[in-house]
């Protein structure tokens, strides 16, 4: 019975590929573009009118429940429930046209677009995003737990229902008065793709084969492992298709290649350049720069696992230890040379951008000092007892840490000149360390869980970008998501609870109290150190297309502007 079963998944899955495939072929038969050769792909997309982007991004694959790697190019044909930016841009609405909330706070009523459309033609409806929120809480405690991608399990606990009462009609009740419905991040899927792939395959082995069939306004139509992503417009998007004739993302592994490509023509538009890179394209009048604040936040990890993983030295579990290491590094320095100044310095987990969660920390902030900083190691028993400039741990073992950095995948690059101060700065009280730098894959790999094989390094520089979301800005220190967002494999029962009374709690004031005594907790703690938080610097050529944004040329956080670009 159970092999007839696993037979008819199979040969459902199969029939949809097949079905979603004669979709592709009619775009492209009704399309005045060849989307084949490479000739279309290098060249200028002025004539062809075929949107051409650029980045350091790494896709692993196009399943949101298997891979946090895939939010570029995904974010183009999925939609949220509720886009993030639907607040500050009533334009840019996700899956639902609108929202309300009982006055209980528990209950909220989500009205979906009539009429909408997947790709496909097939009616896009409420059942649609209660069967994405269900798929996702029905496997929570299940042995194969959709918790290690974009779209996953965190904040369910505090859900009692998700039901579609029509077509139109999206309601879901909360045991306690909270935000999570309108603020959880997850990418709206249809269900006749996914109802009969199993929650074993949705964490890992099913690829989601392009063509995809989403709501948003470009169609991933092809996609090829660390070259490109070819999208389609999308015929039945809820405000009319697109105007350009499609669109490439290429992905690349340094910002050289992009910066390259702005000037030759190739690309329409790049992002993660580096400064010297920005400021040379900053001279061409074909190209156009631009420069805005962004979530993401860099930081230094420490390994603070115990037992299988852990890093080379018990000192890394010990948060005397881990502050004594913030005093010897110089924030300010790390954003005005390696950064150039395009940068905000560190102090707390969530960037200044988030206004309304944002902590000042001056009270409590550590200050540059290297002295205090070989005083505070003497103090907690990490001596040089020999006089040869190297410390001890209190084992009486040598420090010789190992550092690895490397870059999460479609986030803003960090120089290597900011790790090497990081290393000076360590050498100079006494802790030497070897720098190994890491591509996203490998990264991911070695900050992996270490049931999957991860940890076993000491000191880890890379970044992260959460949501704008409240609840999502600290999970990279739950210890629910060790070995995916926790990269220093940190636990902490106090800093769980307050992140569990933030997801249940809807008065404003109150969650800001919480998001504070969080954030100072985590401070104080020092499982990382934030160095800083990056800006984006970016640039589009002005001969092809117009109509890219003003503060960010290209939305950080939905499909804007490719809903509405056109071509000179």
């Amino acid at each position: 019975m159970e092999e007839d079963k696993m037979t008819s998944r199979k040969r459902a899955t199969n029939q949809r590929h097949s079905s979603r495939r004669s979709v592709l072929k009619g775009f492209l038969a009704s399309s005045t573009v060849s989307w084949l050769g490479s000739k279309a792909f290098a060249s200028s997309s002025c004539g062809d009118h075929i949107v051409r982007l650029g980045g350091v991004v790494a896709p692993r694959t196009l399943n949101p429940f298997a891979s946090w790697t895939a939010f570029y190019p995904l974010v183009y044909t999925y939609d949220w429930l509720v886009s993030p930016e639907a607040i500050e841009h009533p334009d840019r609405k996700g899956f639902a046209k609108e929202w309300s909330v009982a006055d209980d706070g528990l209950t909220w009523t989500f009205k979906i677009w009539p009429g909408m459309k997947w790709s496909d033609g097939q009616a896009a409806t409420a059942r649609d995003a209660a069967f994405t929120y269900n798929y996702l809480r029905e496997s929570v405690g299940t042995p194969d737990e959709l918790s290690v991608g974009y779209n996953n399990t965190v904040g369910f606990d505090v859900v009692k229902s998700i039901k579609a009462l029509d077509d139109e009609t999206l309601e879901i009740v909360t045991r306690v008065p909270t935000r999570w419905p309108l603020e959880r991040s997850a990418l709206i899927v249809p269900e006749h793709v996914w109802k009969d792939v199993s929650y074993r395959d949705a964490r890992g082995a099913y690829r989601n084969v392009p063509p995809l069939v989403g709501t948003g306004p470009m169609i991933i139509a092809d996609f090829q492992q660390g070259q490109f992503a070819r999208l389609m417009p999308n015929p039945y998007f809820r405000s009319g298709s697109p105007p350009t004739a499609g669109m490439i993302f290429s992905f690349f592994n340094t910002a050289d290649s992009v910066a390259q490509g702005l000037k030759s023509g190739s690309l329409d538009y790049g992002m993660g350049l580096t400064v010297s890179q920005w400021m040379d394209l900053s001279k061409d009048p074909k190209i156009k720069v631009g420069e805005a604040p962004t979530w993401q936040r860099n930081y230094l990890a420490f390994n603070t696992l115990s037992g299988k993983g852990a890093g080379s030295t018990k000192a890394l579990q010990d948060p005397a230890f881990r502050n004594a290491i913030g005093h010897a590094i110089d924030i300010n320095a790390i954003v005005n040379r390696a950064f150039r100044g395009h940068a905000a310095p560190g102090a707390g987990a969530i960037a200044p951008l988030a206004a309304d969660y944002y902590t000042d920390l001056g009270d409590i902030m550590r200050r540059f000092d290297p002295a205090e900083a070989r005083r505070l190691l003497d103090a907690a028993g990490y001596r040089d007892a020999n006089g040869d400039g190297i410390r001890e741990d209190k084992d009486g073992t040598k420090f010789q840490l190992q550092l690895i950095t490397g870059n999460e995948s479609g986030n803003l690059e960090i120089p290597i000149a900011a790790v090497q101060l990081i290393a000076d700065w360590l050498a100079q009280i006494g802790i030497p360390v070897s720098v190994t730098q890491l591509d996203p894959g490998l990264l991911d790999a070695r900050t992996a869980a270490p049931e999957k094989g991860g940890g076993g390094w000491d000191l880890l520089v890379t970044n992260s970008w959460p949501s704008m979301r409240p609840a999502a800005l600290l999970q990279f220190a739950s210890s629910k998501r060790i070995g995916s967002a926790n990269n220093s494999y940190w636990s902490n029962k106090a800093f769980d609870a307050l992140l569990s009374d933030i997801d249940s709690t809807l008065d404003l004031k109150k969650r800001q109290d919480l998001i504070d005594r969080a954030t100072r907790l985590l401070y104080t703690e020092a499982p990382y150190i934030i160095l800083c938080y990056p800006f984006t610097l970016e640039a589009h050529r002005k001969d092809c297309f117009e109509g890219w944004g003003t503060q960010s040329m290209l939305s950080l956080y939905g499909y804007f502007p490719l809903d509405r670009l056109r071509p000179l």
